[in-house]
């Protein structure tokens, strides 16, 4: 029988759930928090995760079908957490011990790195992020007709990796789960090949790291990071694209503001005024 523990597990949520994943049959749910963009509940050992469909901005995607790929992709690794269903704006997957924004940047840094050399199928079916002087079209795309309220929008060389990797595409502290000393990403509703250095811009980001864990990061947590991450040509390519990848950050966070989330409001200054600390790494 159904247990209405809240009016935030509808019924017809629940029927779904159940039907695409019958173990949740008569557990209970209890919501869970810290996402900004979608709803999740601790269903006994699983995790509903029901999709809000017009939460999707220029920056972060939001396809539950990219999730349920990912997932497929990434099982084994430990890198994400164990796929069990998914259906229409909905993904059920196994919960993962652990709390968020406690995984060490050392730590990060190293999982990050374990994420972007993955050898992966090259025709699995994600986005193409934009890489190199196509990151500037799309800052600017971002800011829109409110480009004139921030600095002028930087100009990068034209550098690319050998390759693309698998990136998370929202590799920001809430969506990193501290299990047990080991750091595992969740959310991966926005994942795409590209350049790894676009998920080392969002874990670094000081408004990101604000909205999600309430301070930046120091300049040792970010040689941590990097020490973690060990691969000196990535960090290289991270230092030129800075600019521009945190300056996009920022035009993101002025996009939320503009839609009235105001905590976004601080975050853009956050960004802004980070920047020069980068630059001096």
């Amino acid at each position: 029988m159904l247990k209405p523990l809240a009016s935030r597990e509808p019924h017809d949520l629940i029927d779904a759930a159940e039907q695409i994943a019958p173990e949740l049959i008569g557990q209970d749910w209890s919501p869970l928090f810290g996402g900004r963009t979608n709803q999740s509940w601790r269903v006994g050992t699983a995790v509903v995760k029901s999709y809000c469909a017009d939460a999707s901005s220029p920056l972060f995607p939001n396809d539950p079908s990219a999730e349920a790929r990912a997932l497929i992709a990434l099982s084994g690794t430990g890198l994400g957490p164990d796929l069990i269903s998914t259906g229409p704006m909905l993904v059920v997957y196994r919960h993962v011990d652990g709390q968020t924004g406690t995984a060490t940047p050392f730590a990060v840094g190293a999982m990050l790195s374990r994420l972007h050399r993955l050898n992966l199928d090259p025709d699995l079916a994600f986005r193409q992020a934009p890489m190199g002087a196509d990151l500037k079209r799309h800052a600017l795309l971002i800011a829109g007709e409110a480009v004139e309220d921030l600095p002028p929008c930087p100009n990068v060389p034209d550098l690319r990796p050998a390759s693309k990797s698998l990136i998370h595409g929202d590799a920001v502290a809430g969506n990193i789960i501290d299990a047990a000393g080991t750091p595992v990403l969740i959310d991966w509703q926005c994942p795409a090949w590209g350049d790894p250095v676009e998920d080392i811009a969002a874990f670094l980001s000081p408004a990101m790291q604000w909205l999600y864990g309430g301070a930046a990061l120091t300049v040792s947590d970010r040689d941590a990071f990097f020490a973690g991450y060990n691969c000196a040509e990535t960090k290289a390519r991270y230092l030129a694209l800075a600019p521009i990848l945190h300056w996009r950050i920022a035009a993101h966070c002025q996009w939320k503001s503009r839609r009235g989330f105001t905590d976004y409001d601080r975050a853009v200054g956050l960004e802004i005024n980070g920047l020069s600390d980068v630059q001096t790494m």
